[in-house]
């Protein structure tokens, strides 16, 4: 019987609060979540998982994070003229704060 050998844990890239958030998302549904549910979406490092995401969040805008959802998103096929491409794939995250914190973009 062969024994297995546990896993050496992989090292993480620390990365800064700037480089973890990319850009606010700034739409019609976007200013909608934040006026009713204080919920705020961000493009993301593609590394960066949900504590980075928080960290980095609570120390740019000095808010009190209480949940952060992710989604990857999918490069889309798109055509100028006769080439044919793909736009990036990205990364979002939703962000909900606490109620009697904000962030004010404008």
């Amino acid at each position: 019987m062969a024994q297995t050998a546990a896993k050496p844990k992989e090292k993480k890239i620390v990365l800064e609060p700037h480089q973890v958030v990319l850009r606010p998302l700034v739409t019609e549904k976007g200013v909608h979540r934040s006026s009713r549910q204080n919920q705020y979406s961000f493009e993301v490092n593609p590394l960066a998982d949900k504590a980075d995401i928080r960290k980095a969040i609570e120390a740019l805008f000095d808010v009190r994070v209480v949940k952060v959802r992710t989604q990857n998103r999918r490069g889309k096929p798109r055509r100028y003229r006769f080439k044919f491409g793909r736009t990036n794939a990205w990364k979002k995250a939703l962000v909900t704060l606490d109620a009697e914190h904000r962030i004010d973009f404008f």
